[in-house]
């Protein structure tokens, strides 16, 4: 491989982000004092540097001569490798999004061109993280119409004493935001049943209940109702489908592209949801949401992981299509661009509920090294 461009080294930075007042997201009700994230770099032979982000890279380290001297457009090989060390340690694929970024920079073409793309400009849906009354809600859906979003999902509540309770006020929640907005905004519902945080022994919805909160929502013209159930009842999503008008969405933390494809054979959900920085990567999701596209399957990736993350999803999104708009976390002043946004140097232009990526090369992203520098850990 003599004169030919090589993987020189991996580096991965972990960094804290203090929070004040600290973010009480809906499906966790333990507030969160800090935001944790971890940025890998990689260098080619030729000095550029490709960047990823969006988990923590749980059992990496030792790793990097896996991939050091290879091609970086190996990317086939490169996911292959990837894939193994998730069955053995963690979700490692931060490192496709940033070899996907390497590869933009030495073609000089952005990702999501690369993917298959023919416009950078991205629909969103604004999505909310923070339990709010019905007033602070309807507040927040009346700014997003005026920012230009034509949609926006609202989190039931997914933790507390009484599932009856919680569903009469959520009902109330969506009922102010239908009176306010009217039909000047779609509406989503994200049930938050799919996985728990690791304090969260509750048990997920059944069957039954998803079904009555379907049957709530049917007046309230909902676009989709996001993980009714455990993210391995593919018979109940199923059985959902058939028995409600509200469509099924789900599948962001769904781990293996091999679950994914039986997702989609099942016919288990009328939108499909996995998250580029959490499972597959570039070089995964793109068959996905080519199965997906040939069963008719709505495609349009969760993107809560960070700044970095979003970006990374709208250039999959852009590049693959599938879906009306993309995801779009946003609930300030706890989850605000400044928090969310804290390792680039600029959040992502955003005109009119569109955000725009451009035609810069790879990922289009800058780090900010002295912010990075400042909140680095460990």
């Amino acid at each position: 491989m003599t004169g030919a461009t090589t993987i020189a080294s991996i580096e991965i930075t972990h960094h804290s982000l203090g929070l004040d007042p600290p973010f009480v997201a809906s499906w966790d009700g333990r507030p969160r004092h800090r935001f944790d994230a971890s940025v890998v770099r990689i260098v080619d032979s030729d000095g550029r540097v490709g960047v990823g982000s969006g988990d923590l890279m749980l059992g990496f380290v030792g790793h990097e001569d896996l991939f050091v001297g290879h091609d970086p457009l190996d990317l086939d090989r490169h996911h292959e490798v990837l894939s193994h060390l998730q069955f053995h340690y963690g979700r490692c694929w931060p490192v496709d999004l940033a070899l996907w970024d390497l590869a933009g920079q030495i073609s000089e073409q952005p990702v999501w061109r690369l993917l298959g793309g023919t416009t950078g400009d991205v629909p969103l849906y604004m999505s909310s993280g923070v339990r709010r009354s019905p007033s602070e809600l309807a507040d927040r859906a009346e700014q997003a119409v005026s920012e230009g979003f034509a949609a926006m999902k609202i989190r039931l509540t997914s933790v507390g004493d009484d599932p009856a309770v919680r569903l009469d006020d959520d009902v109330a929640r969506l009922e102010a935001v239908r009176g306010r907005v009217g039909d000047r905004l779609a509406l989503m519902v994200d049930c938050n049943q799919g996985w728990r945080m690791p304090w969260d022994t509750s048990p997920p919805w059944r069957f039954e209940h998803a079904l009555a909160v379907a049957r709530r929502l049917e007046p309230l013209d909902i676009r989709w109702m996001e993980e009714p159930l455990h993210r391995a009842d593919r018979q109940g999503m199923r059985a959902l489908r058939e028995s409600t008008s509200v469509p099924i969405a789900g599948g962001e933390m769904t781990r293996e592209l091999h679950e994914l494809r039986d997702i989609v054979a099942d016919r288990c959900l009328d939108v499909l949801q996995p998250d580029v920085a959490l499972v597959g990567g570039f070089t995964g999701l793109r068959r996905v949401a080519g199965w997906a596209h040939d069963a008719g399957i709505d495609f349009t990736p969760h993107s809560w992981t960070n700044g970095l993350g979003v970006v990374a999803n709208a250039h999959l999104f852009a590049g693959v299509g599938g879906a009306p708009w993309l995801e779009y976390p946003l609930d300030p002043p706890e989850w605000s661009l400044d928090r969310r946004d804290y390792l680039l140097t600029e959040s992502p232009a955003v005109v009119n509920g569109v955000l725009r990526l451009g035609d810069r090369p790879g990922l289009g992203v800058a780090l900010d090294e002295e912010r990075l520098a400042a909140t680095r850990v460990g």
